[in-house]
């Protein structure tokens, strides 16, 4: 007979309590409130707490706004080049390949022709995930071709923006590809056809100060960050402290900067009543 008699302990219960998938929750980038991911996602990435827009992608944009399998993408393939020889704590091209693999395009701005609700259009759309959707001269060459193509084909123009501003990396090139978009929106002017831009957060910068706000409407996203340079650079400029909520969208539309907000469900009406009256 032994000595010493060990006794076993029961095995504990399993836990009871549900396992957290990660990411399902996610923080509101404005109120800072943790939100469903589920319930953001069926609500076409919008905060249900505070009615913020999150950055959608390219593809959900397009989706948003074209009717299904009308969109064709135009110059897919027109990729930037390295005039410069610029170099950072990386060079150029290796942050170009970089971000060419990680969106699977070749830079920041999707253009293309589609329809919506029927109505043939011209749709261009900035991708913020490629390099903070930064203007380039592809960028600016891509959107210079979609607009003569609509002047020619004679349809309106509709232009999503969010961006960061000009593409430091190819320096006069990129600001002046600021010039060389207005010079070619004013075609459109000229053949009086609609220019519509719809201004998502955050747009920012030379995109901003250029073809942003040349929109015969200027459409911006509920919350959506607009502005030139940013608040701090500012404050530390003029030397005054800035009102609360400036530079977002409800701001902008109380001092006359853009025409109206429209929430990302009723986008694609409101640009088809917008796009029928002119």
């Amino acid at each position: 007979m032994a000595w010493f008699k060990k006794e076993t302990t029961p095995s504990a219960e399993p836990s009871k309590r549900p396992k957290v998938v990660e990411g399902m929750w996610l923080k509101c980038s404005h109120c800072r409130e943790i939100v469903y991911r589920k319930e953001v996602d069926r609500n076409n990435k919008v905060c249900p707490k505070c009615d913020y827009h999150f950055p959608i992608s390219v593809a959900e944009r397009i989706a948003l706004l074209a009717d299904l399998g009308t969109f064709l993408e135009w110059d897919a393939d027109l990729a930037p080049q390295d005039p410069l020889g610029f170099a950072d704590s990386r060079a150029y091209p290796d942050r170009l390949k970089a971000q060419q693999d990680k969106t699977g395009r070749k830079d920041a701005l999707v253009t293309g022709e589609g329809a919506i609700n029927g109505r043939r259009l011209v749709l261009a759309v900035f991708d913020f995930s490629f390099m903070g959707g930064s203007m380039g001269s592809v960028v600016g060459e891509k959107l210079c071709r979609a607009i003569e193509r609509a002047v020619t084909m004679r349809l309106p123009v509709v232009l999503v923006c969010t961006s960061g501003g000009a593409r430091m990396q190819e320096g006069i090139l990129s600001l002046m590809q600021m010039a060389k978009t207005s010079a070619t929106v004013a075609k459109l002017g000229e053949a009086r056809l609609p220019f519509i831009t719809i201004l998502a957060d955050p747009t920012f910068g030379g995109v901003t100060a250029s073809v942003a706000m040349l929109g015969d409407v200027i459409i911006a996203e509920p919350k959506a960050l607009i502005g030139f340079a940013g608040p701090r650079v500012i404050e530390q400029t003029i030397k005054q402290q800035l009102p609360d909520e400036f530079q977002r969208a409800e701001f902008l539309l109380e001092h006359g900067i853009v025409d109206m907000i429209v929430e990302r469900r009723r986008l694609k009406e409101t640009l088809d009543t917008l796009i029928g009256h002119l």
